[in-house]
């Protein structure tokens, strides 16, 4: 099943706090991308950043959890 991104960022330690909510809550997450941006300057930028993501079956779930997470934050 392919996986597909819900988040990304250019902030390891936010990936993974994201990753974190998101297995917390029984979704299939894994940060991609993470230690090729922190081995060569510019890289995570070039690619979109350090991506959070989930199977596709998961996707819109997952992204209803991230919505919901985000609008309490103050």
């Amino acid at each position: 099943m392919d996986r597909v991104t819900v988040f990304s960022s250019f902030s390891g330690p936010e990936a993974q706090l994201v990753c974190a909510r998101l297995r917390t809550a029984g979704f299939q997450a894994t940060v991609e991308g993470e230690a090729a941006a922190f081995s060569m300057e510019g890289y995570s930028l070039a690619t979109g950043g350090i991506r959070v993501q989930v199977p596709e079956n998961e996707h819109n779930d997952a992204r209803a959890l991230i919505n919901s997470v985000e609008s309490d934050e103050p």
